[in-house]
């Protein structure tokens, strides 16, 4: 008797390939949760951190850590860039407020502004809700028109404030602003960051700023020799605040790409677009290819400077700014 061995050999195969798929799937699905995330240890409040000038003020149940300088009709609203905080603008608020009122605050997630683990409705660190938060710290501050003056992914929340609020926005100034790389993760990939498995390694994503954040600060500069210590501590110091890491998710996973390089043409305020000549995070010619959509508006490279001319230049940068609100 003779047994035909090709059908129980294509069953074992398709056998063999189901147990590798559900592998798999297992694999997928159950094994993120098997990493454990242990919470970092050694973090304090917020406000442990803070400075002698630092200010606080609850807004929608966030406590919104601000620095403000001078005085007069002219006002100021200076939004930091990802992975930084108000501290990038320390070398320019003085001479800034020379001309006016300066405030600084710290966008959620970053600096020493609180960070919410739970929220109803939209989440504060979304790019809607920090238009909002701009626009609420105003009111609270009683600001009826400002400068929006936004550096890299500040300056897409800076734009699209403009966007929305024009007749709250004196003038808006985008410094290598990150408008072409969209603010945030592309939108495709958010369903996947929002996933329970992506969701439980977020926290250990995140914390590669700690070992990664130097290496992009150096990048950011032209001459990142002239970086100093007290330059990394001031980098430094908001990963020591409570619960850094799982806000920094919570903004990764919340960011989208919002077609900003789409509206630009709608932009109706004055506009200086300013971009270091050796910008190796935005490239420079984004920021020329902004000037270039929006309507009437002036653009300034500065020279020897990469992704942080207000701190790698200061003085050139506070040129650029003095001859476009004058």
């Amino acid at each position: 008797m003779i047994i035909n061995s090709k059908p129980i050999r294509k069953k074992r195969k398709k056998i063999i390939w189901l147990s590798i798929l559900g592998f798999f799937i297992i694999l997928v699905t159950v094994g993120p949760f098997l990493v454990p995330v242990k919470p970092v240890t050694g973090t304090v409040d917020e406000k442990t951190l803070a400075d002698l000038d630092s200010k606080f003020i609850t807004i929608n149940g966030i406590s919104v850590h601000y620095k403000e300088q001078g005085s007069g009709d002219k006002t100021y609203i200076l939004l930091h860039g990802f992975g930084a905080s108000l501290f990038s603008w320390r070398e320019v608020m003085p001479e800034l407020a020379k001309s006016g009122r300066v405030i600084a605050f710290d966008r959620p997630a970053f600096g020493l502004t609180s960070r919410p683990l739970t929220w109803q409705g939209e989440s504060p660190y979304g790019p809607e809700a920090q238009v909002a938060l701009t626009i609420d710290l105003m009111n609270a501050l009683s600001v009826q028109k400002a400068y929006l003056v936004g550096h890299s992914a500040g300056g897409v929340i800076a734009l699209n404030t403009a966007l929305q609020f024009p007749d709250r926005v004196s003038g808006l100034v985008l410094v290598d602003a990150a408008v072409f790389a969209g603010g945030g993760a592309p939108n495709w990939t958010l369903p996947i960051l929002k996933t329970p498995q992506t969701n439980h390694l977020g926290p250990l994503l995140a914390r590669q700023l700690q070992t990664s954040g130097d290496n992009f600060l150096r990048s950011a500069w032209h001459d990142p020799s002239k970086i100093t210590l007290e330059v990394y501590d001031g980098y430094h110091k908001p990963l020591e605040a409570n619960n850094w890491d799982i806000a920094l998710w919570n903004l990764t996973k919340s960011t989208k790409n919002l077609g900003l390089e789409k509206k630009l043409v709608n932009v109706a305020v004055p506009t200086l677009v300013i971009a270091g000549d050796d910008d190796q995070i935005v490239p420079t010619n984004d920021s020329r290819k902004i000037a270039k959509e929006i309507p009437n508006s002036t653009l300034s490279i500065i020279a020897a400077a990469g992704h942080l001319p207000q701190e790698e230049n200061p003085t050139d940068f506070m040129k650029a700014i003095e001859s476009f609100v004058k």
